[in-house]
């Protein structure tokens, strides 16, 4: 009789690559179920996110108090310096910003009507249409995307009652966070099957050493990359120098894409005010203080907080703003770092905190024949 199980056989490459996708398929499901439940509860979701950033400047403050002082009073004073620290850096800001906001408009204003000029009559030989066309585009790019952060912020901060429960969460997440972390950690953890315990322990530790590294890391690098364009402009001689470095402070918190953005406000202001040679200087300030910060900064300050390419940084921060504009832009490259990290390890890639492999299969040893 012919053997009924023969036939035509799926090749084991297909197989593979079935298995794969099936297993992707009901992963990426898992993930979208968790994200339409956090996004019910979002503003608690980032009240305890913002706990955790404050809780990461704080930390280490507060440990060093510890050192003389009792815990709590550490911990209140740790916050009460790193709350006047942060309120001090945005008074200078805001107030260099506003003081100079009218002639840092007319400046622009200026700017933007020369490159329109160069761009009729220079090399480019653009018609009025064709540049009309491309400054609206512009225009309304930048129009809708203020308008979409100011209507999702305002959004969220309509409901008092939401205001207050998000402030109570943030505000308890981050006490709690500074005085009970190993508590907190390991009842999460105690709840976990006892066989996955010390990989979600050692994954948990290593995204939230990304996270920290990044936090404290990317306010040091936008300090100094204000300070470097303020000092660059000074020399330059272009007007509005601490407005300018106000702007490049705020755009450094957006990694590899910010700061150079920022900085092509102060092109535009030197193009008005001292000529196509300075923009041209300050453009190339642009470059040195992009390579500084990417080739200096980042690995001295952060380390291996956050160890990814640029390609899938501008990645993370374009996804992020798609996702949750202007807060998704500012949180993707610390959230996308802690999985890079939590990827690594679990794939055995992480030299420093190598994943155990499988316990190999034991085979049982032959019994031994009975004695005759």
């Amino acid at each position: 009789m012919a053997d009924q199980s023969s036939g035509p056989q799926v090749p084991q490459t297909l197989q593979n690559a079935a298995g794969i996708t099936w297993r992707l398929l009901v992963l990426l499901a898992g993930l979208a179920v968790i994200g339409i439940i956090l996004g019910r509860i979002f503003p608690v979701v980032f009240a305890l996110f913002m706990a955790l950033l404050v809780t990461a400047w704080t930390s280490p403050v507060m440990n060093l108090l510890n050192r003389f002082l009792p815990k709590v009073l550490a911990m209140i004073l740790a916050l009460f310096l790193i709350i006047s620290a942060i309120a001090l850096i945005l008074f200078i800001v805001v107030r260099s910003t506003i003081s100079e906001s009218s002639k840092l408009v007319s400046s622009l204003q200026s700017g933007l009507a020369d490159i329109r000029s160069w761009l009729k009559d220079g090399p480019l030989g653009m018609t009025d249409e064709a540049v009309n066309s491309l400054l609206s585009q512009a225009e309304t790019w930048g129009t809708n995307a203020a308008k979409g952060f100011l209507s999702s912020a305002a959004g969220e901060l309509s409901n008092l009652g939401t205001v207050i429960i998000a402030g109570s969460v943030f505000l308890f997440g981050v006490i709690f966070f500074l005085l009970t972390p190993n508590k907190i950690w390991s009842w999460f953890i105690s709840w976990l099957p006892r066989s996955i315990e010390p990989t979600v322990d050692t994954s948990g530790r290593i995204a939230w050493g990304a996270i920290s590294g990044y936090t404290r890391g990317i306010v040091i690098i936008a300090l100094a990359d204000a300070t470097l364009v303020f000092i660059g402009l000074t020399i330059l001689q272009v007007p509005l120098a601490p407005a300018l470095s106000a702007v490049v402070f705020f755009g450094a918190f957006i990694p590899v894409i910010g700061a150079p953005i920022a900085t092509f406000f102060a092109a535009v202001v030197a193009l008005a005010e001292r000529g196509p040679v300075i923009a041209l200087l300050v453009i190339g300030l642009t470059v040195v203080v992009g390579s500084f910060d990417g080739d200096v900064l980042q690995p001295l300050v952060m380390g291996k907080a956050v160890s990814l390419h640029p390609l899938a940084i501008i990645f993370a921060i374009a996804a992020g703003s798609i996702a949750l504009g202007i807060v998704g832009a500012l949180i993707a490259v610390p959230i996308a770092g802690a999985v890079y990290g939590v990827a690594k390890f679990v794939t055995g890639r992480d030299p420093d905190n190598p994943f155990p492999p499988p316990p190999l299969p034991v085979t049982p040893a032959p019994a031994a024949p009975a004695a005759s």
